[in-house]
């Protein structure tokens, strides 16, 4: 049981809109990932601090109320720092971009997402994590 428990992937959603961050939640819980949900950044350092096992990726919406998205991934790469990070947001990435909210090269699906396309990018970001 342990050996397949070890096998569960970890996901933690920083979502500030209640209704995205449950869909998220199903999308993947559903999918037999292990989701911790944050409503801000705040929580979700919090739930970083205090979860046990690993955390294999980060969800985040980009722009939040405290600190954004990439600040938060900047953060808790201090305590996780293999964890992967997969940022949404209603804004285009170009858009984030030209503001400084994003670096080239980010993992970036723009809201909103179908459950096909997140689960695609969630399953080519943890399958290059080994």
């Amino acid at each position: 049981m342990s050996r397949a428990r070890s096998r569960i992937k970890a996901i933690l959603v920083a979502e500030d809109d209640p209704a995205v961050r449950e869909l998220l939640r199903e999308i993947l819980s559903n999918q037999g990932y292990l989701v911790l949900l944050a409503a801000h950044s705040a929580e979700a350092l919090e739930i970083a601090r205090q979860h046990r096992g690993p955390i294999h990726l980060l969800i985040s919406d980009v722009i939040m109320p405290g600190i954004s998205g990439p600040e938060l991934a900047y953060q808790l790469r201090g305590l996780r720092p293999e964890m992967n990070v997969l940022y949404v947001s209603g804004y285009a990435d170009d858009a984030l971009s030209r503001r400084g909210a994003l670096v080239e090269g980010t993992t970036f699906l723009q809201k909103p997402v179908s459950p096909e396309v997140l689960l695609e990018k969630v399953r080519q970001i943890l399958g290059r994590e080994g």
